[in-house]
């Protein structure tokens, strides 16, 4: 994961211990301190599954780029490896004609 996933991920987590945190020390009754937490947590826990989804769908679209452009790559390289060498067959002939 990159640098950047990885502080997201950390931010999500810390605000969602901040507010576990906040909400466990609010004067309240203790019922509706745990239905408030209870929400939070959902939601919170919502978000970090929508970020999971979104972090597993960049790698593998990261992943099929990659294996397209390794393709392409490999491609390019084999035409220019073939062209250079029809190129070279034809300066033997042009070698070999001339010494004849």
């Amino acid at each position: 994961m990159s640098k950047n996933s990885n502080s997201l991920i950390a931010f999500v987590i810390g605000a969602g211990v901040g507010a576990a945190m906040g909400v466990l020390f609010a004067p309240d009754t203790g019922s509706n301190t745990r239905d408030r937490l209870s929400f939070r947590l959902s939601k919170y826990k919502k978000e970090l599954e929508e970020l999971i989804d979104e972090l597993v769908e960049g790698k593998e679209l990261h992943l099929n780029e990659a294996k397209t452009e390794g393709k392409r790559v490999i491609t390019e390289a084999k035409n220019k490896a073939e062209n250079l060498l029809t190129d070279v067959n034809k300066l033997i002939d042009q070698i070999n004609q001339e010494k004849n």
